[in-house]
């Protein structure tokens, strides 16, 4: 209860400072209240921002300019769905191809060895993006997945096809943190969470691209691996396309290449909104930005309990059951006795709707919201679907509420389960931290995401479908009062404005006191 006691004092804090005084000085930090402050910040949207006026009347910068780098960005997230999918109609035909059908451990491995190749990748991925910037890191990701997949394609037996998925799994691991990170980085404020939304979106028709792409697998012998090659075109487009994107401009000014910085944000955000951009970032930018950081940092007093949250959603997110349902919903509806090509189309339908509604909603709602009504729909729908499986239920009724529950779950994980916690974390960790704590918070991501996998269809043999969908049902409504309790929303500020919000009280002392006594030598 520690760390869940101190985000509720956090979310104290967060109003009471009201994003600080704007002009860095140790006596600005007055305890006013966040209300004053975004009424007085409708009235003028910029004039406070700058100490002599600068941003005065500039408005928002357009969304236009960002918008392509965030496309060629979401790639990445594409790719990540595509692979997530590609094995649901195909699995039966490969078993079958490569001798290891009617094993459900061999299946389960073809799952999930794609899952621990995504934890290695992962937890590598914050030391690549701040070793060797966004872009590079995108184009490095790029490879595994065209050598994986090209392996998936060629393998003639089970040890060739594990291998291939592991090399897909690192660059499965290494991208979507990448990808959380820059669009945060690259995004104006007010639609960062409209653009943080957009992985969402492409990873929904990665997925639905593989399930359509799958549908001739069990008619067409070796159709496998077209849907593997088919992987390959957009990995080397994403290598290709990001070598004309800007880099991170946060990436670049914790590096010390201020000029490089300017230049990328005039292309990302216009000329008149570049000196205020560098003002905002100087403010969380304390000159230590380019030391290397430790990952026993990252369990320090001062990020604990920000890198705990982090994780905890994310466990949750997968402890819902929501990948246990794109990795095996045609035996799933195969067992309910639905056709699994119509079932799965409308999984992915109940998807990809879901997430342009979030995409909608996002920067008007808020994240906290959406996060409360998805964990509460994904915990009803749970309910429905254990309800269908009770022996009490007659045929056609189990039917309908089997196929609901599951297209209710979708449809609500799109909502706000899916894509707020990637968004959220890039947005509340600070930037000395933030590639490397998303690397962490990713990374109890697949190891619970692996077991899921790998365990899913041997626990629906032997506790059978109510029990199991209970448990899932219970962490659903169990994530539903950490968020209530522990999560603070952050729709419509800054990257800077949230870091110096949610910096710990003492430090505004250390600050405080250090300047003073720099004053008072010179």
């Amino acid at each position: 209860m520690l760390a869940v006691d101190y985000f509720v004092n956090l979310k104290t804090n967060f109003n009471r400072f009201g994003m600080r005084g704007r002009h860095g000085d140790a006596s600005m930090y007055k305890r006013g209240s966040s209300k004053d402050y975004f009424d007085a910040n409708e009235k003028d949207e910029s004039s406070t921002w700058m100490p002599n006026g600068l941003g005065k009347d500039m408005g928002n910068p357009s969304w236009r300019r960002s918008l392509p780098h965030v496309l060629v960005a979401t790639i990445s997230s594409f790719l990540f769905g595509y692979h997530l999918g590609v094995v649901n109609e195909t699995l039966d035909s490969i078993s079958l191809d490569l001798g290891f059908s009617g094993s459900t451990m061999a299946e389960g491995l073809v799952v999930s060895i794609c899952l621990g190749g995504a934890f290695v990748g992962c937890m590598f991925s914050g030391w690549i993006a701040d070793g060797i910037g966004r872009r590079r890191a995108f184009q490095l990701c790029a490879l595994p997945l065209i050598i994986g997949a090209s392996m998936s394609a060629i393998a003639k037996n089970l040890w060739g096809m594990l291998l291939g998925r592991l090399f897909v799994g690192i660059g499965m691991g290494i991208g979507p943190p990448v990808a959380a990170l820059y669009v945060a980085e690259v995004s104006p404020a007010y639609v960062r969470g409209a653009y943080g939304s957009s992985t969402q979106i492409a990873t929904c028709l990665g997925i639905l691209l593989a399930l359509f792409v799958g549908l001739p697998a069990k008619e067409t012998v070796g159709w496998w691996r077209i849907c593997f090659w088919v992987s390959t075109i957009p990995a080397a487009l994403l290598a290709v396309f990001m070598e004309f994107c800007a880099e991170s401009p946060q990436w670049l000014f914790k590096r010390g290449r201020g000029a490089e910085a300017e230049v990328e944000l005039e292309k990302l955000l216009g000329n008149l909104h570049v000196k205020h951009s560098v003002a905002e970032m100087s403010k969380s930018e304390r000159g230590d930005e380019a030391d290397s950081v430790r990952f026993s940092e990252l369990l320090s007093a001062r990020h604990f309990q920000v890198v705990f949250i982090g994780s905890t959603l994310f466990a949750l997110q997968q402890l819902s059951g929501i990948n246990a349902v794109f990795y095996f919903s045609s035996t799933v509806f195969k067992n309910a006795g639905v056709p699994s090509d119509s079932g799965n189309i409308c999984v992915g339908i109940a998807n990809i709707a879901g997430s342009i509604i979030a995409t909608l909603l996002m920067d008007k709602l808020g994240r906290k919201v959406l996060l409360l009504g998805s964990f509460f729909g994904m915990g009803v729908a749970m309910a429905l679907q254990a309800t269908a499986a009770a022996s009490f239920v007659s045929g056609s009724g189990a039917l309908f509420l089997s196929l609901g529950g599951m297209l209710l779950f979708v449809l609500t994980f799109s909502l706000g389960a899916g894509p707020v916690p990637s968004l959220l974390l890039s947005e509340i960790f600070p930037s000395r931290i933030r590639a490397k704590a998303m690397a962490v918070c990713m990374g109890v991501h697949w190891v619970i995401n692996f077991f899921v996998g790998l365990f899913f269809l041997r626990l629906l043999e032997q506790l059978g479908p109510q029990i199991l969908y209970t448990i899932f049902g219970f962490f659903c409504f169990l994530a539903v009062i950490f968020v209530k309790r522990s999560v603070m929303e952050t729709k419509g500020k800054t990257l800077q404005e949230i870091e110096v919000a949610l910096l710990p009280p003492h430090y505004y002392l250390e600050e405080g006191n250090m300047k003073s006594k720099l004053e008072n030598l010179s």
